[in-house]
């Protein structure tokens, strides 16, 4: 299929993240646009406000007239997060719709475009929201489709504005093998640990996904892969030629030099055998943020960008709402919001912030993300949130999922080794916090709990007294 033709696109899910930024982008391009999700976000928000008429009703009169009035030109593009019984669903596939899930349309843009894709289970939107923040600063023409809000723009999409041919920047997302859709010519793949063991069944069938992915690779593109991921999948399933290796450790050919962990930032030098930059900052903290800086300036020196240009354009990145986020730090107090919903996610993130704040007591708030992932990752989390002084569990967020008999928040529990540990539900997780009165505390997981972090931010700064950290 090809986009000549069509109109009108309705989306089905439309305040998703991967699909907020394909709407906006149809917006952008001139198609009208419209679309259905089940409850306003402050993300459906700023659609409506863009100029996008979205329903938060499943019912066959929200779709506008026009829009069925020209159905060979109607593309419906879905999540799979929406039930096969919803109205709208059952309505646009038993009448014959042009229906596409967001990967198939996303590989259709990415087509005739040169694209750059990051994969990974951990670390991709914020390289590539940095790989595309690189290049817009340094001039070049840029276009993105992101997974998470950059502070930079205050949006997932990034647009080129110039006449120039586009780069693409493109999150590749492994779920549902999404990934394969695409056309890179660059790849980066900053992780490959086990995730989606509902849909992959175990790691190997993961990291065989990883290795379909790299065979993606357009001929004399370039690969930028992970130490550790390299490992994983091992040498024999990469290309002869067009790849490098990147990691902390200084045994990778991409590699930091005297990384220096700061209240709010990370210093570092970056090295690659013949390229040195020394100095660089990064105010987006976390040495898995600078193992992500590493593959996004091995990037842009591949493509012309400066040494010069390379170092301003990350100083200036604010990173991405979510990712190691402080919103708060001062009076002694701080307070940190991060995404992480995966064991391998919540030790980079409390290592880190240990590095960050030596010698301060460290709580953590965190909502485990899909009973499958809580199942099959039960030990890692338990022993990953014992990185923290105390430990907040609130209950499972379903998302897609049906309860799984015997699997809640109590199989983390016991074998959570801090000094304080409690489960507790939403509604008395600011008991706990007035309890414990908390000078360094992190909220983590990939649910609903980014609906409370605006409290938890206010009661962190109502506590505020004149100290020094």
């Amino acid at each position: 299929m090809k986009l000549e033709g069509i109109h009108s696109v309705y989306f089905l899910g439309i305040g998703g993240i991967g699909m907020s930024a394909l709407a906006r982008w149809f917006h952008q391009a001139g198609y009208k646009v419209a679309g259905y999700d089940r409850t306003p976000t402050p993300l459906t928000d700023q659609l409506f406000d863009e100029g996008i008429a979205i329903s938060f009703e499943d019912q066959t009169s929200a779709i506008p007239e026009d829009f069925l009035e020209e159905k060979d030109g109607l593309l419906v593009i879905w999540t799979p997060a929406i039930p096969r019984d919803s109205t709208l669903y059952q309505f646009f596939t038993s009448g014959g719709f042009v229906m596409k899930k967001r990967s198939e349309v996303l590989g259709m843009i990415t087509a005739n475009h040169y694209t750059i894709a990051v994969a990974g289970t951990h670390g991709k939107t914020t390289t590539s929201s940095l790989i595309a923040h690189l290049f817009k600063s340094a001039g070049k023409p840029v276009t993105a489709f992101l997974g998470g809000i950059t502070q930079n723009y205050q949006s997932n999409l990034i647009l080129n504005t110039s006449k120039e041919a586009t780069i693409m920047v493109v999150e590749a997302d492994e779920f549902d093998r999404s990934f394969l859709r695409l056309h890179p010519d660059v790849e980066v793949v900053t992780s490959a640990d086990p995730d989606h063991l509902d849909i992959y069944g175990n790691e190997e069938t993961i990291l065989e996904g990883f290795r379909e992915f790299i065979k993606l690779l357009q001929k004399k593109g370039k690969l930028f892969i992970q130490d550790k991921a390299a490992s994983k999948i091992s040498v024999e399933n990469l290309p002869q030629k067009g790849v490098k290796i990147y990691g902390l450790r200084y045994s990778s050919g991409i590699h930091a030099e005297n990384v220096q962990a700061r209240p709010g930032s990370f210093a570092f030098d970056y090295e690659d055998g013949k390229v040195q930059i020394k100095n660089l900052e990064l105010f987006i903290p976390g040495f898995h943020n600078v193992e992500n800086a590493l593959s996004a300036i091995a990037v842009a020196l591949d493509h012309g960008l400066t040494p010069m240009e390379i170092k301003s354009g990350l100083a200036s990145f604010r990173g991405v709402k979510r990712r190691f986020e402080i919103l708060v730090q001062e009076g002694g107090r701080v307070y940190i919001d991060d995404y992480a919903h995966h064991p391998e996610e919540i030790r980079a993130c409390l290592s880190s912030v240990r590095a960050m704040y030596p010698g301060k007591k460290l709580a953590v708030v965190f909502q485990p993300h899909l009973f499958s992932r809580t199942r099959d990752f039960a030990e890692g989390f338990s022993e990953s949130l014992s990185l923290a002084d105390q430990v907040i569990l609130l209950d499972i967020y379903p998302a897609r999922e049906l309860p799984i008999p015997g699997v809640s928040s109590e199989m983390l529990f016991d074998d959570i080794h801090a000094i304080d540990k409690k489960i507790v539900s939403k509604e008395h997780l600011f008991d706990v916090l007035e309890e414990w009165d908390p000078k360094l505390l992190v909220t983590m997981g990939a649910g609903d709990i980014d609906r409370m972090v605006p409290k938890v931010q206010d009661w962190m700064l109502s506590r505020l007294k004149p100290q020094v950290l």
